[in-house]
């Protein structure tokens, strides 16, 4: 810890246009990614049929998504169980062939109503965190951002959770959006309060670690090419190419994780399904908890199953990462100069 509090950067935007700079990238990095990261979920979760009362999880750049199959003849309108895929690109390839172009962007509309808010909860908290632990409390040192992004992640998981959760009810039970208030009090009136929050701790296990390790390497990747480059200010090229590498770095530590997720999730849709398919009196088994799906992913298929999908994962998340936070820097930039011209008139 310094002295004092250290000085707040001049021309320091307002929390508001860190939401709009934010959400802009959002929006970017789910058209750009989302065909990636679809095929990374196809090739970790291939192994589990679609049959009725399974469920399917497909995203953008952002967020998982799941979808319950309640029947199958209607999911086959829109879903065809593709051959087994031997790869990334033979996956491109079944996937455009049998379900079309456009199956590649799956989920992107309803996935953005979170994904969005969640991304702008984050990255908004980010900076307030890193700019309060560094110019408020006057601490130095490069593991603020680590402390900071971790934090930040385990708040935006905490705050969307329990409405991916009950999104999820609603699609088992084909319950339209104008319940959404009977089906939070349902679910807690059976499971507790606590149960909106099932799925958060395998989720939190990815999240946390990788955004820590992300904005780690990424402060450090970009103070180091601002100093060899001598730039007085973080450019575009600059952002992107530090977003990318401390995003793939991040990828390839926290991947066994993201396999775990969603085998987890997987088990929660069928969870879901079966609840609302089966009549009153049927046992409805527990999902397996995330250790002993671990456990059991290790003893089926060795380390390999752990970093199942490994290379659409880093293919997506690097320029996913990259995307995201060039944009946001960018947005930040105009602000900056924006909030900088209008004191100058003023003066």
């Amino acid at each position: 810890m310094g002295e004092g509090p250290a000085a707040r950067p001049s021309a320091a935007i307002t929390p508001v246009q860190q939401m709009l700079a934010s959400g802009t990238g959002a929006l970017l990095t789910s058209l750009f990614v989302t065909p990636l990261d679809v095929v990374k979920i196809r090739l970790q979760s291939q192994q589990a049929p679609l049959h009725q009362g399974k469920c399917f999880l497909y995203c953008n750049g952002l967020m998982d998504h799941i979808y319950v199959c309640r029947n199958v003849s209607a999911c086959s309108g829109w879903y065809k169980t593709p051959t087994h895929f031997s790869g990334t690109l033979d996956a491109f390839v079944k996937i455009t062939r049998h379900e079309g172009l456009r199956s590649l962007w799956s989920g992107l509309p309803p996935t953005l109503v979170m994904a969005v808010p969640a991304t702008i909860i984050y990255f908004t908290c980010y900076d307030q965190l890193r700019d309060f632990l560094r110019y408020g409390m006057g601490y130095q040192g490069d593991h603020i951002p680590l402390i900071a992004g971790g934090l930040a992640r385990l708040g935006a998981v905490s705050v969307i959770s329990p409405l991916e959760l009950v999104r999820t009810k609603m699609q088992s039970r084909r319950l339209p959006y104008s319940e959404l208030v009977a089906c939070i009090r349902s679910a807690v009136a059976q499971d507790g309060c606590l149960s909106l929050w099932r799925g958060w701790g395998p989720t939190v296990l990815r999240d946390v670690p990788f955004s820590a390790l992300y904005w780690f390497n990424y402060e450090l990747v970009k103070a180091q090419l601002c100093e060899k480059y001598r730039a007085p200010q973080t450019s575009f090229a600059i952002s992107f190419t530090a977003g990318a590498i401390s995003g793939t770095i991040a990828a390839i530590l926290t991947l066994p994780f993201d396999v775990v997720k969603t085998r987890r999730q997987i088990q929660l849709g069928e969870l879901e399904a079966r609840e609302g398919i089966t009549t009153s009196g049927v046992s409805v088994k527990k999902p397996s908890s995330t250790w002993n799906i671990m456990k059991n992913i290790w003893t089926d298929m060795g380390y390999r199953g752990l970093f199942a999908g490994f290379l659409p994962r880093v293919i997506k998340v690097a320029p996913a990462c990259a995307v995201m936070i060039s944009t946001y820097e960018f947005g930040k930039t105009f602000f900056q100069k924006r909030n900088l011209d209008q004191a100058r008139c003023g003066l």
